[in-house]
């Protein structure tokens, strides 16, 4: 076995910082399966200065990573089809512009854009004042830049590529959290996968909530685009979202004033402890699938944003360790998770893009089967909000 090629783009340690980088699988002197092509740059100009990017393209598909942004993924596609949304927030915004806890603790609204951003890890719903603390929307992992960043080429078919950051989560007496992201592209595939480590570095337990808040926009999203996928339990996630509980599986057009309706989630998984959940164009020809272990993030959060197109049409397919609700309600409720001195917890999930009616019904029978014997309960009123995930 040869060993991998491997390039650090980043290293704070090292005091390193490569602006402008790439390399295709040519000079690597990699000619089997498909070409590729991997390309670092940084952005300059009003408040996406500094702001850096790492495109993998391979084959049909093309993913940007925003290592600056926690290792967010701005945006993906396949076949010359984007995937991802339309923000009103139309630059990548380093974090150094971003202030949390502005507009009563929604800061984190000025920069969210990105296709997946994770929210965590010491807390990662909505925005609330406990005691003496106060947390903001999301928590502060989207808006941290990594420490460093690496490149990893196998020499060896399938030459899988795999792109990691090191994430820090660090404050005097609170946290000392270490995060390992890795995101995998194997030559030819129509997907991606995450699979990232949060360590507990500290000598004291803490508990911590993570939520990969995966968003998708147009072309997928239309006027009778649905969610699918095998789903056990549905709830408003508050009042606001009783209205639309009848088609809460559905989605309406860009329709004005809509603001937003959330809906927590439980799902059923596999043997093998995943489940799968796609959000699929009327015709059925188009689609966005996230599959990730059961066990890892039990709770999953459906966001519905059919706000107008300027405004941000889009949706929220969100597996977490929990649901956003404030982290004094997740505590009450019992979903907040504790990593002792030492101890690591780890997140997996696949990302697959639909490209036409073929890979659209590929998917929808993998989640039938999933389907098989399970009877969806649809809650009348917010009663996720205190159940404990068995």
């Amino acid at each position: 076995m040869q060993d991998d090629i491997i390039f650090t783009l980043t290293d704070t340690a090292g005091g390193l910082e490569v602006a402008d980088w790439s390399v295709t699988s040519g000079e690597l002197g990699i000619h089997s399966g498909a070409p590729f092509e991997i390309v670092k740059r940084t952005l300059h100009g009003g408040r996406q200065e500094g702001s850096t990017l790492v495109t993998i393209r391979s084959g049909r598909l093309a993913v940007t990573v925003i290592p600056t942004r926690g290792m967010g993924i701005l945006r993906a596609s396949l076949d010359g089809i984007d995937f991802g949304w339309a923000s009103p927030v139309d630059e990548v915004v380093h974090p150094a512009f971003i202030r949390l806890g502005e507009r009563n603790g929604l800061g984190w609204l000025e920069g969210f854009n990105e296709l997946m951003v994770r929210c965590g890890y010491e807390w990662s719903g909505h925005p609330t004042v406990d005691g003496d603390k106060v947390y903001t929307l999301h928590g502060r992992a989207g808006n941290t830049p990594a420490s460093k960043v690496e490149v990893r080429i196998e020499r060896e078919a399938p030459h899988r590529i795999t792109l990691s950051g090191l994430i820090k989560e660090k404050a005097f007496k609170n946290v000392e959290f270490e995060t390992w992201t890795e995101l995998t592209v194997v030559p030819g595939d129509t997907g991606f996968s995450l699979d990232d480590r949060l360590v507990n570095r500290a000598d004291y337990a803490h508990t911590y909530e993570v939520i990969y808040h995966t968003n998708v926009g147009r072309p997928v999203l239309e006027e009778g685009a649905r969610v699918i996928g095998p789903f056990t339990h549905v709830a408003p996630f508050n009042d606001a979202a009783k209205p639309d509980l009848a088609t809460w599986d559905r989605y309406r057009g860009p329709t004005r004033d809509f603001d937003e309706m959330l809906y927590a989630c439980e799902l059923k998984a596999g043997a093998d402890g995943r489940t799968e959940v796609a959000l699929v164009n009327a015709s059925g020809t188009l689609g966005f699938s996230v599959a990730y272990h059961v066990g890892e993030m039990p709770a999953f959060t459906l966001w519905k944003n059919t706000d107008t197109d300027r405004q941000g049409y889009v949706t929220g397919l969100e597996p977490g360790s929990n649901y956003p609700y404030p982290l004094p309600v997740e505590r009450a409720a019992g979903r907040l998770k504790t990593l002792e001195p030492g101890a690591e917890a780890r997140f997996r999930l696949h990302f697959d893009l639909l490209t036409d009616k073929s890979a659209v019904d590929a998917c929808a029978a993998r989640i039938d089967k999933l389907k098989k014997g399970v009877e969806v309960a649809v809650h009348g009123e917010p009663v996720l909000r205190s159940r404990t995930k068995a």
